[in-house]
């Protein structure tokens, strides 16, 4: 890309996520973590916001001539368009995000049999991206599917962070939680993941169905408790009791399993500061591991933001200031229990930043989620701009108005100032990223 950087940071900032999205596409990052074709059967199972792009690239990579077959299951809309000539060998369904649905819970039984009396001669291949613990589903004893749907929108509206929302989901289901692994018998198993969680834990990773989980039924317990959500009485006493324990590490179950990351966040982020620099300016990467309520997140860049801005520190500008991560929003919903306002953790960070910033001159940012999607609705993310306040003030908007009722869709639209991309068929997480110039206290 050849830009002026300074004279259109907007432009920039899409490029930069552009990249960053790019560098996390399964085609590009798969081939070298492909093993040879086994004697037997090769059987690929898999869930996740990436897993349609993934399953193609399999298909595109694996030889002709050798055996293949499978299921995976992606999100709803995420199934990208079959190259001309790629003969379909694995087959996609589509499930419900972030709240399960019988079709995911359907596929999670269709796999499990699948995997049934394969042997050491055979190979599965298991496909796991972000999004895969809503999407493989499959509730243990005791536990309803209406009941999976009420916890999982209860620990979303929670703020509960990703490894306790996960670590639940592991000891409520039949096949997360290194249970797929265990049901693959003698057969050698290879997890090829991207990852979408902080520190790339490949037990957090999609709730980890094929990896030991270090995580306990008291665990799960606690965090329940933590947030106030209830269990149907015999599910309750099932952890309370360790019948629910998930296989540790360990446990023979695993010694034919191998885990393998084809992308991760900082990859992504590396390939955004590259980018940065070769439009000619300094890049920084923070962290590809930032957590904490998004709009809390969005005032501590802004604090940065503007120092670098005024003072020239801990940054000289001009330069490009990156970082990844999961947040959290806390939804503060009706007396329904229904959320006031549309919007993602991208676009409750947007609000943040913007009221934190409040109007410097020298920052343009942008937060999108790289799968295309933030939370529920049609846009990645938002853009913020020094001028975004003062045109949100012309157009009647109040960003505190927005953030007191989650409703960061419809102050960044009403600006024009959503990024829609539609999804992106991968997923590594959160991407932020700040332009920033320098401008007179």
């Amino acid at each position: 890309m050849t830009l002026n950087a300074i004279s259109d940071p907007r432009a920039l900032l899409r490029h930069l996520y552009d990249v960053a999205v790019r560098r996390a596409q399964p085609l590009h990052s798969l081939a070298e973590h492909l093993p040879p074709p086994p004697r037997g059967r090769t059987v690929v199972i898999g869930a996740g916001k990436a897993g349609g792009a993934m399953a193609q690239a399999v298909e595109a990579l694996w030889p002709a001539d050798a055996p293949l077959q499978g299921l995976v299951v992606t999100r709803y809309h995420h199934v990208p368009q079959r190259p001309e000539g790629l003969s379909a060998r694995v087959e996609v369904v589509e499930a419900a995000h972030p709240v399960p649905d019988a079709a995911g819970q359907a596929a999670a039984e269709r796999m499990l049999a699948m995997v049934q009396g394969l042997g050491p001669d055979d190979l599965v291949l298991c496909l796991i991206s972000g999004g895969g613990s809503a999407l493989l589903t499959l509730p243990c004893e005791g536990l309803s599917l209406a009941d999976k749907q009420r916890i999982n929108r209860e620990l979303l509206l929670s703020g509960a962070h990703i490894g306790e929302m996960n670590c639940v989901r592991k000891h409520l289901s039949r096949i997360k939680g290194g249970r797929l692994a265990a049901a693959c018998g003698a057969a050698p198993l290879l997890t090829l993941a991207i990852s979408d969680v902080p520190g790339d834990d490949p037990a957090v990773i999609a709730s980890g169905p094929t990896v030991p989980d270090p995580t306990t039924c008291a665990d799960a317990l606690a965090i329940l408790r933590r947030y106030g959500i209830a269990l149907p009485a015999a599910v309750q006493a099932a952890l309370e009791s360790g019948a629910l324990e998930t296989p540790k590490p360990g446990d023979a179950v695993f010694a034919r399993q191998r885990m393998q990351l084809i992308a991760t966040p900082q990859q992504s982020l590396e390939a955004a500061a590259e980018a940065a620099r070769a439009a000619g300016l300094e890049a920084h990467i923070l962290s590809d591991e930032i957590e904490g309520e998004s709009r809390e997140v969005g005032k501590v860049h802004a604090a940065l933001a503007r120092s670098v801005a005024r003072r020239g520190q801990p940054f000289r500008a001009p330069c490009v200031i990156l970082s990844g991560g999961e947040t959290t929003v806390t939804v503060r919903p009706r007396a329904d229990g229904v959320a006031k306002g549309r919007g993602g953790r991208a676009g409750e960070f947007c609000l943040g930043l913007a009221q934190a910033l409040q109007g410097e001159a020298g920052v343009w940012a942008l937060a999108a989620d790289t799968d295309g999607i933030d939370g529920v609705e049609d846009n990645a993310g938002a853009f913020v701009t020094p001028d975004s306040l003062a045109r949100a003030g012309a157009a009647g908007l109040s960003v505190t108005d927005h953030l007191d009722r989650n409703d960061a869709y419809a102050f960044f639209k009403g600006l024009g100032d959503l990024l829609v991309t539609g999804p992106t068929h991968t997923n590594v997480n959160d991407f932020r990223c700040l332009v920033v110039i320098r401008t007179e206290p």
